[in-house]
């Protein structure tokens, strides 16, 4: 008894141990240091020392997903936030050093001009114009009303608030950095002349594919010397390689045949039933129950046939159609049209669907009116067109006296649908759908042909208990292997698998190529503990993935072997170029041609504008290097995109002189100032440390 009391008194300090035991039974050592540092559980990161309170930034992500509905997934709306708030800090603190500060006049001037507030209807005064009164007073009623909601209205507007300033944060500082951009009179002169000067000439050219690849090998080393050299183009963000093998649950062929078996079973109470409706809907089926009539080519083609040779009560089956194997009984057999051609009057009432809200007749009163244009127009069938203009609510038709385009069986609402395709031409009557009270005329039909009413009892073919486990064992004990220092590639052999490698992951992405939205397999990748061929088992919406991490690369400079795909065409061509010059000699073009083994072609009406030269493509640098050189000059082993010019400029024709060049300093002035909106917040973020943490928290 004495020792069952000092458990008693130590309960919750042993419940605690046994927690903190099972914790650090399912969790790595980092994550129990983590857990215990407020600092990284409160933090989404930081920027310029600033940090990003982890419970802030949740708030911000929830009202983001409630403002943009349900198409957002979470990283979605976690990186949109954090955009966001990265935007907001870098403005700040621009703003701050230029000694421009947003007011509270700034903001609410700028939400008032807001359309959706601007245009609301409960804002506006007694004339129709926007009130700031009105809707001062709507947001102290959010406020109020707000108190003791952890998530409120009141909450989104103090978010929509903070997005507001934000943006006029921003444009305040666009606006500033555009006042310093803009263009001379002089600079719009030069541009006039640069991009309307004609050029016209000869050209020798000799292009790199004229060199075999053998001849200008590059070296990984040379590829890491050019990425070192041009750091600015090779920096990348931490990536991670991984290769998976997919084990998709799916039923085996002793599943499919166990469920053709039981449909077997069914084929003989089936055909006994006298209502297979009723059949179905006691026995379960997983397909919804279709009472309409088919033609032949509606029906699945590995049935069609058996079941238009059938009579009335058979049932054909079971088949295989659309991942279910069914039975399907044969119910009737018409004839019917495959379209038809009418002319209806629409008489809606009160709560009929798509009513028009000037209709104050009720269903009582269309009922009457639909009865007294029946007789009429069933005494005078001549009448239907003047009385469908005068009656019908289905303006889309109602000049025309009601008269519809052809249609299909499948096409109008089932109780139109039946009675065109199930009377004859010439019939009138009245139908009852949702939209109100249908007075129709069939005017005509076509392709009478035979038709069939099933009742189809249907069963999914899905794996079994058995399958399901055998998959799961088969996908754990591949796992284990891996684990116990079995190699990929040996497994799969013997296994008979095939492993899909998925190369660059990076830290924020959400979705696996092959495997959806798997947020977890993406962060078992980035975490600290991970180590190359390290494996895991995950569980997926069908199935299971095991997942072998094959490589990290950290955030910085390309690797040579990644970066080679950009650089080893660029050194290649370097190293033809090289090559080709040595094979251009000569004092003029034709000396360079001859040597070359090429011929002498000309251009034109080159521009810097618009740099194509006839016969060889888009060569910008090479026409830059023509508008630059003097006239009748020899000009060799120039480097173009896709080879190697010399050239001849002869003349060069200049534009016409304008009495004035505001025009087309304006223009380049609006080209400069447009260049600044899509460069400014890239190159503003290159100035800002930033500690990313969104990984570590979702």
């Amino acid at each position: 008894m004495a020792i069952l009391s000092k458990i008693r008194e130590r309960s919750m300090f042993l419940i605690v141990i046994i927690g903190l035991a099972l914790f650090a039974f399912v969790a790595s050592p980092k994550d129990i240091l983590d857990f215990f540092n407020s600092s990284k559980v409160n933090s989404v990161g930081e920027i310029n020392g600033e940090t990003i309170s982890r419970k802030d930034f949740g708030t911000r992500v929830e009202a983001y997903k409630s403002n943009v509905g349900n198409g957002v997934s979470d990283m979605q709306a976690v990186n949109a936030v954090w955009n966001s708030v990265l935007s907001e800090k870098i403005y700040q603190e621009q703003l701050k050093n230029a000694g421009i500060v947003v007011g509270e006049k700034d903001v609410w001037d700028a939400i008032v001009e807001i359309p959706s507030i601007k245009n609301a209807e409960i804002f506006k005064n007694e004339i129709g114009l926007f009130d700031e009164d009105k809707f001062k007073e709507y947001l102290a009623n959010l406020k109020e009303n707000s108190k003791g909601q952890a998530n409120s209205a009141w909450t989104n507007w103090l978010n929509t608030e903070k997005n507001v300033k934000a943006n006029v944060e921003q444009s305040a500082y666009t606006q500033l950095v555009k006042l310093g951009v803009g263009a001379s009179l002089k600079d719009g002169e030069r541009n006039h002349f640069e991009n309307g000067t004609k050029l016209s000439g000869s050209f020798v050219y000799v292009p790199y594919s004229s060199i075999e690849d053998a001849d200008a090998t590059v070296s990984s080393s040379e590829i890491d010397a050019y990425v070192k050299s041009h750091a600015a183009e090779f920096k990348v963000d931490a990536t991670r390689d991984i290769k998976y093998v997919k084990f998709d649950i799916v039923a085996s062929e002793e599943d499919e045949k166990d469920i053709q078996d039981e449909l077997k079973l069914e084929i003989a109470p089936f055909t006994a039933a006298k209502d297979g409706v009723a059949y179905i809907a006691e026995s379960g089926t997983d397909i919804p129950v279709d009472g309409n009539y088919l033609f032949k080519n509606n029906l699945p083609t590995v049935v069609a046939d058996e079941i238009f040779a059938a009579k009335e009560g058979v049932v054909v089956g079971p088949y295989k159609f659309q991942n279910h194997y069914r039975l399907s009984k044969v119910e009737e057999f018409i004839k019917m049209p495959d379209s038809v051609q009418a002319s209806h009057i629409l008489i809606s009432y009160v709560g009929s669907r798509s009513a028009d809200p000037t209709i104050t007749r009720t269903e009582a009163e269309a009922q009457k009116l639909a009865d007294s244009i029946l007789k009429v127009v069933k005494r005078k069938k001549s009448k239907f067109a003047s009385l469908a203009k005068e009656f019908s609510s289905d303006k889309s038709n109602s000049e025309k006296g009601g008269e519809l385009d052809w249609f299909t069986y499948s096409r109008m609402v089932p109780e139109f649908r039946d009675y065109t395709f199930l009377n004859k031409k010439g019939d009138i009557g009245v139908v009852k759908t949702d939209f109100g009270l249908h007075v129709i005329h069939i005017t005509n039909q076509k392709n009478i042909q035979n038709a069939v009413k099933l009742s189809t009892l249907a069963r999914k073919i899905e794996a079994s208990e058995a399958t399901e486990n055998t998959i799961f064992e088969n996908a754990e004990s591949l796992a284990y292997k891996l684990s116990s220092g079995e190699t990929l590639d040996e497994l799969l052999k013997e296994l008979n698998y095939t492993a899909r490698p998925l190369v660059g992951i990076k830290e924020l992405e959400e979705n696996v190529s092959g495997l959806g939205k798997n947020r977890s397999i993406v962060r078992w990748t980035f975490d600290n503990e991970r180590s190359i061929n390290d494996v895991k088992r995950f569980d997926l919406d069908n199935g299971y993935a095991v997942v072998v991490l094959t490589n990290k690369s950290e955030k910085g400079l390309s690797s040579s072997s990644k970066a080679s795909a950009k650089v080893k065409p660029i050194l290649m061509n370097q190293k033809k170029a090289k090559l080709i010059a040595e094979k251009m000699k000569g004092a003029d073009l034709e000396a360079i041609a001859k040597s070359a083994e090429v011929a002498v072609k000309s251009f034109s009406n080159v521009t810097l504008g618009a740099p194509t030269i006839s016969g060889v493509g888009i060569e910008p640098g090479v026409v830059g290097a023509m508008y630059a050189v003097a006239e009748n000059k020899v000009i060799t082993n120039v480097s173009g995109v896709k080879g190697v010019f010399a050239f001849v400029v002869k003349s060069k024709e200049k534009p016409a002189t304008l009495p004035s060049y505001e025009g087309a300093k304006n223009s380049l002035a609006t080209d400069n100032k447009n260049k600044v909106n899509g460069q400014i917040f890239n190159a503003l973020k290159d100035l800002v440390e930033v500690d990313d943490q969104r990984g570590n928290m979702y």
